[in-house]
């Protein structure tokens, strides 16, 4: 399958921050979960691939083209959708297809209505009188009416009632069902990405601990459980992070079957996408 979007070390400096380097890749016919914990890096990493700001290094390739060099080329097969929706409160889902209509060589009028009529979204109402899930459905039809390969999404499922973010992460599924398209989807809801997510790239304080296919993270990595004064038992290649209590203390692990076999007076179980990300998050690395 084709690589989609390839990132390489991309590097942004800010007085208080760096985003360090980042490298990761996305290919076709895939949806990967970007994770980590507010303030990584996630956002600002998704407008370096849109060319809102200036890099200070690294290079970002969308389809194969440079994301500067081909920029208006590489917007024009984007869809972006981020966490809250940047429509005036005044203009109806009808006035934004009509403006939308006039910025992308690709807008599909038949395709908008009928994503506005599958959401239930009414064509002639102002968006302030919509609530926070119609938003995003707006904000999502609107992304993909002028038929983009890559979506970029930045918490577009946060805050919306479990029927919504099913109805929604099925449409993710289904635009990836083309392996011409491929989906980056930043977002807290682990739960969401447990679901749909082929890989998962986790950002820490600027920098790329993990990149992997989710299947391996589920299989695989797990989590050994001991009291504290146990964690010196552990080899420290044993060891990605831990977590330590007052009783008990967390080990990730990213070879559970041989954790559990080398460690056996210890617990270790299976460790979910959400236990990851608070063992990186708030634990200690190891």
């Amino acid at each position: 399958m084709d690589t989609m979007l390839e990132i390489r070390n991309l590097t942004k400096q800010y007085r208080d921050f760096t985003l360090d380097s980042v490298s990761f890749s996305v290919p076709g016919g895939s949806i990967m979960g970007f994770v980590g914990e507010n303030g990584a890096g996630k956002t600002t990493t998704l407008k370096l691939i849109l060319d809102e700001m200036p890099r200070d290094g690294g290079s970002v390739s969308v389809f194969g083209k440079d994301n500067i060099r081909e920029g208006e080329a590489v917007r024009q097969e984007i869809g972006v959708v981020f966490d809250e929706c940047c429509f005036h409160e005044q203009f109806t889902p009808k006035n934004i297809g009509s403006i939308l209509k006039s910025c992308y060589r690709g807008w599909d009028t038949a395709y908008y209505r009928s994503l506005l009529q599958r959401f239930s979204l009414p064509q002639e109402k102002p968006v302030k009188v919509f609530s926070r899930g119609m938003k995003m459905k707006l904000s999502l039809a609107a992304a993909l009416a002028h038929r983009p390969r890559l979506l970029l999404l930045d918490e577009a499922t946060a805050g919306l009632d479990p029927a919504a973010r099913d109805e929604i992460l099925e449409l993710f599924q289904e635009f990836v069902s083309d392996e011409d398209h491929a989906v980056l989807f930043s977002s807290h809801m682990t739960e969401d990405l447990e679901k749909i997510a082929d890989s998962v790239t986790y950002l820490h304080n600027g920098r790329i601990l993990f990149s992997e296919w989710k299947d391996t993270l589920i299989d695989r990595w797990g989590v050994i459980r001991c009291g504290p004064s146990d964690l010196g038992r552990l080899d420290p290649e044993d060891r990605l992070a831990v977590r330590r209590g007052t009783f008990e203390a967390s080990a990730l692990t990213h070879d559970r079957e041989a954790a559990a076999r080398k460690y056996r007076g210890m617990v270790v179980d299976r460790a979910t996408l959400e236990e990851i990300m608070v063992l990186y998050g708030r634990g200690d690395q190891a």
